[in-house]
C-alpha cells in the first residue's frame, strides 16, 4: 500500500505535535507501507530511510507580499491587523500563501498513493486546507485531527473565541464531509468532534499517538538530575489552564508529613512555564526540591530523563472532560515507569490507564496528590522496580502492530 503523508513539520524539536507526527510516519514505514512525506517545515529535513520532500514557500505572489507588509507594519506600529483581516477573509495572508504553497507542490506529485494522510500541529491544519482544495485526493484522504477544532470547541476552561470562527467552522465542516476517512488519537476526541461535525460519523478510526522506537544519542544526564533520587518528572509546556499549583502543594503537604524525605525527593518541571513563571519562582524560594527549567531542551535529553525518572507526571487542566491524548503519553508508557495522572475523571488518559488505576487525581486535589506521592515514595524505598508500569496492553495499543492492523482493516473495508 502506498501512502502519501502531508504534514506541517517533521522537526521533532519544534513541538510535541511534530514529535507525534514523526513517530506516526516512522511506524507507517515500519508497518511495511510505502511512504512518501511532503512537509512544510521550510527546512530540508530528512527522516532516515524515508522519502521526504520539503515543500517550498511561494515567495512571488500578492499573498506573500501582503503577509510581509502586514508584519512590517505591526513591527513598526505595534498595531496588530490580523484579527481585522481574519474577520474579513477568514484566515491570514500567511495561511493562504502557505496552503497555496502546499497545494502547488501536490499538483506536481508523481507518486501515486493509495491513501493520503494529512497531519498538522497546533491550530493550523494547513495540510487539510490544501488537500480540501485538491479534489483528486478526496476519495483516498484520511484527515487526522489531533485536537478539537476550531478553538472555541475546546472544553472548558478553554473558552477563547477567534475572530474568524465561522470561517473555521465552515472549513472543518467541509473536511468532515469530503475526506473519505478521519483519524483521531483519542476515543473521547473522536466522539467530541463527531458531536460538532456529523460528517465524521461512520468514517472515523482511532490512531493513537505512536510509541515509535527512538534511540537516545546522548545518555548523559543534565547536571541537575540525580538518578539515585526519587525523581518526579513533568515534561511539557504548562499551557494556560494547566496549573502546577495542586501538584506543588501536594508535594509540600507530603514534606510536612515526612520532612526526612526532602533529601531524597525531587520534582522537575521541564518546559515552558507560560503564565506560571512568577508562581514557580515563588515556590522555588521555599521548596528547593523543586527544579524548574523554563524553556526548550533537546528531545533526546527529555526522553532520557523520562526513561530514568522514578515516576512521570501527566498534568491536565481542571475540567469536566479532557478529550486530549497528550503526545508524551506513548513516551511515558515506553519508559515503563508509574504515571501520576492529574486529569479529569472523564479523560482519555484515565480511560486508557483504566478505572482501577490507582495513581490518578484531579489536578487540584492536594490531599490525594500528597497521598499518591507518599505511597509511590514508599514503594520506591522498598524497591525501585515496584514503580514499573508494566502495561503490555498499552504498549500494544500504541505500537506499530496495532497501527498496521488498523490501516489494513481500513483498506479491506473500503477497497482502498
Amino acid at each position: 500500500m502506498k501512502i502519501l503523508v502531508i504534514v506541517d513539520s517533521i522537526n521533532i524539536e519544534d513541538s510535541s505535535g511534530s514529535k507525534a507526527n514523526v513517530a506516526l510516519i516512522y511506524n507507517l514505514v515500519n508497518a511495511g507501507f510505502e511512504v512518501v512525506v511532503y512537509h512544510y517545515t521550510l527546512t530540508n529535513i530528512q527522516l532516515a530511510g524515508i522519502t521526504c520532500f520539503a515543500i517550498p514557500e511561494i515567495k512571488f505572489s500578492p499573498l506573500y507580499f501582503l503577509s510581509r507588509l502586514q508584519r512590517i507594519f505591526q513591527r513598526n506600529t505595534t498595531i496588530n491587523l490580523a484579527p481585522f483581516f481574519e474577520r474579513l477573509f477568514g484566515f491570514s495572508f500567511t495561511f493562504f500563501n502557505d496552503t497555496n504553497s502546499i497545494a502547488k507542490a501536490l499538483r506536481k506529485l508523481f507518486f501515486q498513493p493509495d491513501l493520503v494522510v494529512t497531519l498538522s500541529k497546533g491550530g493550523s491544519f494547513r495540510p487539510h486546507y490544501a488537500v480540501l482544495k485538491t479534489p483528486k485526493f478526496h476519495d483516498k484522504w484520511l484527515a487526522y485531527v489531533h485536537d478539537p477544532y476550531p478553538f472555541h470547541f475546546y472544553p472548558r476552561p478553554y473558552n477563547w473565541v477567534e475572530p474568524n470562527y465561522k470561517f473555521k467552522e465552515a472549513f472543518f465542516k467541509e473536511v468532515a464531509e469530503k475526506a473519505k476517512y478521519s483519524g483521531f488519537p483519542s476515543l473521547l476526541l473522536m466522539e467530541w468532534m463527531e458531536g460538532y461535525f456529523p460528517g465524521f460519523i461512520k468514517k472515523s478510526i482511532l490512531i493513537p499517538h505512536q510509541n515509535s522506537k527512538y534511540t537516545i544519542q546522548n545518555e548523559s544526564f543534565p547536571s541537575y538530575f540525580d538518578g539515585t533520587k526519587f525523581n518526579m518528572l513533568h515534561a511539557g509546556n504548562l499551557l494556560g489552564a494547566r496549573t502546577p499549583k495542586g501538584l506543588i502543594e501536594g508535594l509540600k503537604l507530603f514534606f510536612d508529613r515526612h520532612p526526612e524525605a526532602k533529601k531524597e525527593v525531587r520534582l522537575f518541571m521541564i518546559g515552558s512555564t507560560s503564565g506560571y513563571t512568577k508562581m514557580l519562582k515563588e515556590y522555588q524560594k521555599n521548596v528547593p526540591e523543586l527544579y524548574v527549567y523554563d524553556g526548550i531542551i533537546p528531545f533526546d535529553e527529555v526522553y532520557n530523563m523520562q526513561k530514568n525518572t522514578s515516576i512521570n507526571i501527566i498534568l491536565e487542566a481542571k475540567s469536566e472532560i479532557s478529550p486530549f491524548l497528550p503526545a508524551k503519553f506513548p513516551h511515558c508508557v515506553e519508559a515503563n515507569k508509574m504515571i501520576l495522572s492529574l486529569s479529569p475523571y472523564l479523560s482519555e488518559v484515565k480511560r486508557l490507564l483504566g478505572v482501577d488505576y490507582e495513581y490518578w487525581s484531579d489536578v487540584d486535589d492536594i490531599k490525594k496528590i500528597a497521598k499518591h506521592i507518599e505511597k509511590l515514595f514508599n514503594l520506591w524505598k522498598e524497591n525501585p522496580e515496584n514503580l514499573l508500569l508494566n502495561r503490555i496492553d498499552l504498549e500494544y495499543y500504541l505500537s506499530v502492530d496495532y497501527l498496521k492492523h488498523t490501516i489494513n482493516n481500513l483498506n479491506k473495508n473500503s477497497d482502498c
